[in-house]
């Protein structure tokens, strides 16, 4: 999880930083992967704000990290592992919606934010085993 956290965490912040600076983004442009069409969309931001939905990513990721880190450096507390799963379920939903969004509204995919997608996922089905077996 700690992994797959410090990823998220890249993922996010590299478009965190093409989002903020003049830094070209790297992905196709065109058909149905199309980066500049998913995070130039209204979607793009968090709702009412200019600030991308990538920094929410970086928050997510960095708690995730945090949780991962404290969970190896202890004796992997159980409530740890209950505080981690919430916090993977919470991403995990957060995922379906943002995916329903590329496919089905824009019609468009984001080979980064599918990267980022991908370990939500991971993260989620981590923490659902590390605390069912606990």
């Amino acid at each position: 999880m700690l992994v797959a956290g410090l990823a998220g965490l890249g993922v996010s912040a590299y478009l965190t930083i093409v989002h903020y600076t003049s830094v070209p983004l790297v992905c196709s442009t065109s058909g149905a992967i199309n980066c500049e069409q998913v995070l130039s969309s209204p979607y793009g931001v968090i709702a009412g704000t200019t600030v991308p939905t990538s920094a929410a990513g970086i928050v997510w990721f960095a708690v995730t990290a945090v949780l991962a880190g404290s969970w190896l450096a202890g004796p992997g507390s159980p409530a740890v592992a209950r505080l981690q799963l919430a916090w993977s379920a919470i991403g995990l939903v957060t995922v379906v919606g943002l995916v329903f969004i590329e496919i089905v509204v824009l019609g468009a995919i984001c080979i980064w934010c599918t990267a980022a997608h991908t370990l939500v996922v991971a993260i989620f089905l981590l923490s659902l085993q590390t605390r069912i077996s606990k």
